[in-house]
């Protein structure tokens, strides 16, 4: 399967692209190479292949959700440009 110019402009305006008309054959070129590569792969036999489930064999790893404090008030306040001696200084949002 080959795209034309008109469907390259049909797909432009369904994505929302604004293309120049110089750039309309580099990108018909490029959908073309992705067709073809798409048909490659659509020509390999996978009967005998199972399907992909997880890239590695590792599974996730999950750690015991414990509550513990890494850092302490008065290191994160430490880590402010701004702070007084319980609170973090910010620009006022509301007026």
């Amino acid at each position: 399967m080959k795209v034309n110019k008109e469907d390259v402009l049909k797909i432009a305006h369904l994505a929302r692209l604004e293309l120049n008309p110089n750039e309309i054959e580099p990108m018909q070129e490029s959908i073309n190479k992705v067709l073809d590569w798409m048909e490659a792969l659509n020509a390999v036999n996978t009967d005998h292949v199972e399907p992909l489930v997880h890239m590695t064999p590792a599974m996730n790893q999950f750690r015991e959700d414990v509550a513990k404090q890494d850092l302490s008030k008065e290191k994160a306040l430490a880590l402010g440009p701004d702070t007084n001696e319980q609170y973090f200084k910010v620009p006022q949002v509301i007026e």
